[in-house]
């Protein structure tokens, strides 16, 4: 490990005199290159840096406390050595997590889609609540939100709703939310009072870029439709709505939330993109079992993930045995303590397969 980290340090100085050479600047390509490897080595260098000051103050304990007579120094040397030994320990274990394999999607925007499940009218209902708290969730984290399409109830419900959502390392963090969600509650319908169970599927996928994903226009069928339902004045008044269908998969994308056909247009390429590209990702990921098996969970869509049990005001994720009591926090976007606990779980699982097979 410590070899790598120090070729780590080499090239991140060399990256730095790099970046400051006058003739760098004027090939912008290259500098923004230069800039984002440069960004992506920082965290690890300066915690290295600091692993190795660390290190140096411990031994530099260690080396006074040989030669120190007096009772009251040693005492405090013995101290210091203490702290930077424990301090050791601490960056030691957080320099395994910064150089565990990067997932190279985690920078990229997110495609989200939820489809109700079991539970007719209630699961379309639970459907748009896990809509507005992912939106809720954004917000909070000043990204950007763009619904694709929805497929609503006449009672606020969604049978399907698909979104994009743009921010730094959104997928980082979004991908740990794909698979069922089922809810535990009593319908408002329900006149006797007894708790009804219904589900709702999340699928995150990482938006993908043309050169990521090429699509042959032989293999593409584009329709053209007045739009419906909610959605401004001239969205019921012209053909602004589009549906693709990708003939190879049998993929048919919907979009209508924009009054421009064009701007339809490009939503429902960039969902055909990120669900082309998303079979690829679970291709992979069928062929790295081991992969798989390190990761908490299993990554497949039909996995249940998590339950919200709204008579007895929880939030269970399943995979890592948390519990919350506060599903009315949850409802509302408040996900950063569920999401910090998968992202661990994940890593503690990798470090111990990775751990297994050095």
């Amino acid at each position: 490990m410590f070899g790598q980290l120090e070729d780590l340090l080499h090239r991140f100085e060399e990256l730095q005199n790099e970046v400051n050479e006058p003739q760098t600047a004027s090939d912008t390509q290259r500098f923004q290159r230069l800039l984002k490897e440069q960004a992506e080595l920082t965290p690890v260098v300066e915690c290295y840096r600091e692993y190795k000051k660390t290190k140096q103050d411990a031994e530099d304990a260690i080396a006074l406390l040989e030669e120190e007579k007096d009772p009251e120094m040693r005492e405090l040397l013995k101290e210091e050595h203490s702290e930077a030994k424990g301090k050791l320990e601490g960056l030691e274990e957080k320099l395994k997590i910064l150089l565990l394999p990067k997932d190279p999607n985690d920078d990229k925007d997110v495609v989200v889609e939820i489809r109700a499940g079991a539970g007719g009218d209630e699961a379309a209902l639970f459907a748009a609540e896990l809509y507005r708290m992912y939106a809720h969730y954004a917000e909070a984290r000043r990204w950007k939100t763009e619904l694709v399409n929805a497929d609503e109830t006449g009672i606020g419900g969604m049978k399907e709703v698909e979104f994009i959502v743009s921010g730094r390392g959104a997928y980082s963090v979004l991908k740990y939310e794909s698979g069922v969600h089922r809810v535990q509650r009593v319908p408002e319908t329900e006149s006797g009072g007894r708790i009804h169970t219904s589900t709702a599927t999340v699928a995150v996928m990482p938006e993908a870029e043309d050169v990521e994903v090429q699509i042959d226009d032989k293999d593409i069928r584009i329709d053209v439709m007045r739009a419906s339902g909610n959605g401004g004045q001239c969205v019921n008044t012209t053909d602004s709505a589009v549906r693709l269908t990708h003939y190879p998969t049998g993929i048919v994308i919907y979009s209508q939330t924009e009054k421009s056909q064009i701007q339809n247009k490009e939503k429902a390429f960039a969902l055909l993109r990120a669900k082309l590209y998303d079979l690829e990702i679970q291709k992979m990921h069928n062929a790295e079992a081991d992969l798989r098996r390190s990761q908490i969970g299993t990554g497949d869509r039909s996995e249940k993930i998590r339950t919200y049990n709204f008579p007895q005001g929880r939030v269970t994720d399943h995979r890592i045995g948390l519990t919350l009591y506060k599903i009315d926090k949850v409802m509302d976007g408040e996900l950063q303590e569920i999401i910090d606990a998968c992202i661990t779980a994940d890593q503690s699982a990798k470090l111990l397969k990775m751990g297994e097979s050095a």
